[in-house]
């Protein structure tokens, strides 16, 4: 499926990578929801393969990245301001902020990551559905977007989010399948 362009577009695919995730994490035995993530052979250029551990590691990524969002978009509504990163994280540095992020939650609970991740995207669609679809996909409608629109960032923590969470764990059940 294209990047989505529309509000009708996000909701589907947004809604469809999300149910696509949950059909992965649902044929995942207790044992492999629990154990460390195994890429093989793979090397991974970016930070993320090394960073996330398990399971719960990747949940709380998408869901903290559905904070940002929530947070990003409803404190702009109010009038007060706000980058989509918190200082002192910018596009060059955000890899620090995951590290960050990952650091909090090493004492959440598998049980809870998943709580707080099904909590949160329904918190975003319900938000995405707020917007119309020019308020989404129009540029220069909300100045703090930057050059950017409302509905490119509603599509990186929703559908390319869950695609980049299911390849992740369809690599290392792969992986830990074929030992």
């Amino acid at each position: 499926m294209a990047r989505a362009t529309s509000k009708k577009d996000l909701i589907e695919s947004s809604n469809l990578q999300y149910d696509k995730l949950w059909d992965i994490i649902n044929t995942m035995t207790e044992e492999e929801k629990l154990s460390t993530l195994d890429y093989g052979d793979f090397i991974g250029k970016e930070a993320h393969w090394k960073r996330d551990k398990n399971l719960r590691d990747v949940l709380i990524h998408l869901y903290e990245w559905h904070q940002l969002f929530l947070d990003w978009v409803n404190s702009n509504l109010k009038g007060k301001e706000k980058s989509f990163l918190p200082a002192p994280y910018n596009w060059r540095n955000y890899g620090q902020m995951n590290i960050k992020l990952w650091e909090k939650h090493q004492n959440t609970s598998l049980e809870t990551s998943e709580e707080i991740l099904r909590e949160s995207h329904n918190d975003v669609m319900k938000l995405i559905d707020e917007f119309s679809n020019e308020e989404l996909f129009m540029k220069k409608i909300y100045s703090w977007t930057g050059g950017s629109t409302l509905g490119s960032y509603a599509v990186s923590v929703t559908s390319s989010h869950y695609i980049w969470a299911i390849k992740k764990l369809k690599k290392s059940l792969k992986v830990l399948r074929n030992k």
